[in-house]
Parts: structure tokens; C-alpha cells; sequence
């Protein structure tokens, strides 16, 4: 290169001695290292700062469509997203449900236990507020509730990180029976597993190492154990909701994350356990709380397992609390599949078969508002079973009931879940 510099200025200028050359060579090369060192040094900022923005959730690239991506562009032609392979059905009557609104912020749920400590907060990824856990803490919900021995579970995950750099500590969480003693009580925060209990490990980690591995305690005692597995990219989706579903029939448990089922275990459950409680555990050896961290929310619990064809071919009405919207939207959320699949198969293996779909809210707002709002999840669920399953139309008619026939009391939590329903009533 210097010979190149060299050669042009002898051109340009003859009259310029070999030691003046060599001096403003020296120079133009001292300009090109620190431009090129200036430019080098902007684009690594530029790549820091894009990296961090995706960590906190910011200008999300809405162009690209790596498989994550296209996955949470899986629209159908209704409008609603899908999860395509999700055949999870939530039981039939929900015994508790909690999505946090009226606890406090900053404080740990109403009725909650826990060994240290955890806040109520609002994050713009889920569907109103959830709560931050803390490392090295054990949390035991407010449920008193047994679930019997057909019941589902699901919540709202978000794995929140702020530094790409920080490492995620260990997350546990699972379901007990306590016992003799009540669902809260001091001594399951030592001992949760002197019964029974079964619970899920999961440890994200960077570079698809990370790993989730499954087992039960039947007093206190080992009684089932899974191989550690490793789930690819699913956790890896950071500052985004990843929804778990549990399914639990007698001893066999099912486990989804999002449309992906993890774990199908004929016998994973010790028969005939009188479980009643969920818990989550984060463990330490992670990044600062403020960096790296859990949230839960959204959390319900629901006994029996429902008998779709039964219930709409021989009764004449299915009612479910599965098929789910966006807050004060007739937009079908993607975990309303299974539900959706298992009435569109009952229609096709049932053609004379003729139904008429019936939406109700909560009382929550104003009753002409709740209304027009469940006419409009209706006639929505109507679209999505012409569009998606290619049910005949003719067969399918809809309304809306609003909040003038509650399942539950609108005074608690449980009662306004079940009161947020879908019915198809055969016609």
C-alpha cells in the first residue's frame, strides 16, 4: 500500500523529496487506521444496541421470519393466530384462577407464601399484570383447592432479560399435595415434597444448550425421573410470553410449552394423591434480579377432563372457558386451538349435526359494551371454524349473552373466569 501512496505522489508531485513522501505517507495511513478503527468501532455500538434492544423487547424486526418469527405469524384467514400441532383441552370448571389485577404492585399476591420475597408487576408482553420471582425463593400460590384427579393446569411464562450477557439461574415449578397440612403452610416451604409432588426444571441457556428435565417425589422419596432434554430455540424466546399448559389424567401428565408438547408420561403421577397446590422456585447462581429473571401470570386451574362429543352430540351443550381473546377483543388467542379442533371434529364426524354459538363476558364494564362484545367472540369463533376447519356455515349460527347469564359469582376471581365462556348448543 505504501508503495501505491508512493508512486501517486511522485505523479502529482515530482518535486517532493523521498523523506517528505515518506512523511506524508506515514500521515495518510495514521488518518485510514483511525477512520477505519472509527467505523469499526460504530458498527460494533450499532450491533450492541440492536442486541440490547431485542433483549428488552424494543423494535422487534417485524420483516424477519426465522422460525420463531413465522411462528408468531401463523394468521389464519379469520385473523386469529393458531398453534397448528396444540391439541391441549382445559377442563371443564375452574377452581382457581389469578391474573394479579387486584393485588398490589410491588408487593407479593394476596395470600401467597414464600421464603424471600416477590413483586406484582405490569410488562407490555402479557395479558395485564404478573409477578417477578426472585433467586433462591420458593412461592406457594393461595389455592385451597384440591384439583382432583383429572385437572389442567396452564400460566403465562416470560423469561425477562435486559443484558444479553447475564445467565439465567435455575426455574422449578410443579404441584403437591400437602398433605395433612393447609396448602400455605411454613413447613412446605422446607418440605413440599413429604407427600407427593412432580416438577419441571427448566435452565435457559444461550447456543440451544439449554436444558428441562421432569420428576416426582413420593414421600420425599424418588419416584420418577426423565432423561435432561434439550428444547432448541424455545428457550430462547426472551421478553415474550411462552404459554404452559399441564394436563394431568389419574397418572399419566402432559406438558406443553406453547403448541410444543414436552413431556406425554403415562406414569408419572403416584395414583390416588390428594394434590392441591402449585408452586414455582427460583434457584440462585444467576444474573442480578434486576438483569435476568422469571414472571408468571394469567394462572388457571381447571377440574375433569370434558367429553366434547358427549356433551354437545347426547346433552345438547358444551360450554368451555378454553377459547380465549385479547382483553376487550373478539381476536382469538393461538391456545384456543385445541378447544377449536376437538368441536370442529365433532361436527365432521357429525354432519347432520347443526349447532348455534353462544358468547358470554364477565360483568366487568358496561353491560351493552359486554354485549355487543360477546356477540362479536361469536360470531368470531364461527368465522374461524368456516375458514380454518371448513365447517358449512349454514350449520353454525351465533350470539351473545353478555354478562346477564353468569356460571360463577362475578365477585371472585374463579367466578369470573368461568363466566368468560364460549357455548355451542346443538340446534
Amino acid at each position: 500500500m505504501n508503495k501505491k501512496f508512493l508512486t501517486l505522489l511522485l505523479v502529482v508531485c515530482p518535486a517532493i523529496a523521498y523523506a517528505q513522501a515518506d512523511a506524508w505517507l506515514n500521515k495518510i495511513n495514521n488518518k485510514i487506521k483511525t477512520k477505519a478503527t472509527a467505523r469499526a468501532d460504530k458498527k460494533i455500538d450499532q450491533a450492541i444496541d440492536k442486541g440490547l434492544d431485542i433483549a428488552e423487547g424494543k423494535n422487534m424486526p417485524a420483516e424477519k421470519t426465522g422460525p420463531a418469527q413465522k411462528k408468531q405469524e401463523d394468521i389464519t384467514a379469520a385473523g386469529a393466530k393458531t398453534y397448528v400441532k396444540y391439541d391441549f383441552v382445559p377442563g371443564e370448571h375452574i377452581i382457581y384462577s389469578n391474573n394479579f389485577a387486584t393485588d398490589n404492585m410491588g408487593e407479593l399476591p394476596t395470600g401467597w407464601n414464600s421464603n424471600g420475597s416477590g413483586a406484582v408487576v405490569t410488562l407490555d408482553a402479557l395479558r395485564g399484570n404478573g409477578v417477578q420471582l426472585y433467586q433462591n425463593t420458593i412461592y406457594l400460590t393461595d389455592n385451597k383447592v384440591p384439583f382432583t384427579e383429572n385437572f389442567t393446569l396452564e400460566f403465562d411464562l416470560v423469561l425477562r432479560l435486559t443484558n444479553p450477557k447475564a445467565a439465567f439461574p435455575e426455574f422449578v415449578w410443579g404441584i403437591f399435595s400437602s398433605g395433612s397440612l393447609e396448602t400455605t403452610d411454613n413447613e412446605l416451604l422446607k418440605n413440599y415434597a413429604g407427600t407427593f409432588a412432580t416438577e419441571m426444571h427448566i435452565q435457559p441457556s444461550g447456543n440451544h444448550q439449554s436444558q428441562i428435565n421432569l420428576q416426582t417425589f413420593h414421600n420425599s422419596k424418588n419416584y420418577f425421573r426423565t432423561d435432561i432434554s434439550r428444547p432448541g430455540e424455545l428457550l430462547q424466546r426472551y421478553n415474550q410470553v411462552i404459554h404452559v399448559s399441564m394436563q394431568v389424567q389419574k397418572e399419566r401428565l402432559r406438558i406443553w410449552f406453547d403448541e410444543e408438547k414436552l413431556y406425554d408420561l403415562p406414569k408419572a403421577v403416584t395414583p390416588g394423591m390428594n394434590i392441591n397446590q402449585l408452586y414455582f422456585i427460583v434457584k440462585r447462581y444467576g444474573g442480578p434480579d434486576q438483569e435476568v429473571g422469571y414472571i408468571i401470570s394469567n394462572i388457571k386451574i381447571a377440574k375433569g377432563l370434558p367429553d366434547t362429543r358427549h356433551k354437545l352430540v347426547d346433552e345438547g351443550k358444551f360450554s368451555t372457558t378454553g377459547i380465549l381473546f385479547d382483553v376487550n377483543s373478539y381476536t382469538i388467542l393461538p391456545e384456543s386451538n385445541g378447544v377449536l379442533s376437538e368441536i370442529a371434529g365433532v361436527l365432521v364426524k357429525n354432519p347432520d349435526l347443526k349447532i348455534r354459538i353462544v358468547g358470554h363476558t364477565d360483568s366487568d364494564g358496561d353491560d351493552a359494551a359486554n354485549l355487543e362484545l360477546s356477540k362479536k367472540r361469536a360470531a368470531e369463533v364461527k368465522q374461524t371454524l368456516v375458514s380454518n376447519f371448513n365447517i358449512d356455515a349454514a350449520r353454525i349460527g351465533s350470539d351473545g349473552a353478555g354478562e346477564s347469564q353468569p356460571a360463577g359469582n362475578n365477585n371472585t376471581k374463579e367466578g369470573k373466569a368461568n363466566n368468560r365462556r364460549v357455548e355451542f348448543i346443538k340446534r
